[in-house]
């Protein structure tokens, strides 16, 4: 691992802790912010999987109905049927925040009673068109609530990898930088200290033996 150009300095050396104790401090939090966006994350993909096998399965349910309803009616009578809905369905957008994630969080309303979905009389239309109506109808819900889980899953999972890249960052090339560096300025103090003490060593010889001559000349 390469080390960062810096002066083999004692401030440099502090600096340099003081930045590893940073970055291994990032590092942690970073560790622990993707473990919790994965735990929401499995949490929303294995209800998304449920919710996909349940509204595929009504929604083929729904078709199955209606290719009947086809071969009983004509598409003129079936639009007349479907011209006028009683029922309106509203969706309010709303955020909610997940480890500064926003996920959107959509919630329905109906404006009609419970059961008053059909525009149509019963008397000219087969019954099958009653059972795809309500199939669709009792869907829509778990559609919206599928379209929520499956965006919500995209932005987790954008900020996991960006998350993972991070602490890969930090795991793989910064860290290992200031605890190389930090290293190689330690050596190069403790040289120069081993420098330093051996220089004042010899000239305490050469004054010790200076003096000593000199005490023998007098």
């Amino acid at each position: 691992m390469t080390k960062i150009n810096v002066n083999p300095t004692r401030m440099e050396l502090t600096n340099l802790k003081k930045k590893l104790a940073t970055a291994l401090r990032g590092h942690k939090l970073l560790k622990d912010k993707r473990d919790e966006l994965m735990r929401h994350f499995l949490e929303l993909i294995t209800e998304n999987k449920k919710l996909r096998l349940e509204v595929e399965h009504d929604l083929s349910e729904a078709y199955r109905h209606m290719a009947v309803v086809r071969s009983l009616m004509s598409d003129k009578a079936l639009d007349v049927a479907l011209m006028l809905p009683k029922q309106e369905t509203q969706i309010a957008i709303k955020k909610k925040n997940v480890m500064n994630v926003e996920i959107p969080t959509y919630n329905v309303s109906f404006n009609s009673a419970e059961g008053d979905i059909f525009s149509y009389g019963y008397a000219f239309t087969p019954g099958d068109l009653d059972d795809a109506i309500k199939l669709l109808s009792n869907t829509l819900p778990k559609m919206i609530r599928l379209a929520e889980v499956e965006k919500s899953c995209q932005l987790l999972s954008a900020e996991i990898e960006k998350n993972r890249r991070r602490v890969n960052a930090l795991e793989h090339v910064v860290i290992p930088q200031y605890q190389e560096t930090i290293r190689y300025i330690k050596l190069k103090l403790d040289e120069n200290e081993r420098g330093t003490i051996t220089r004042l060593m010899k000239v305490k010889d050469m004054m010790l033996e200076k003096t000593h001559r000199y005490k023998e000349r007098n």
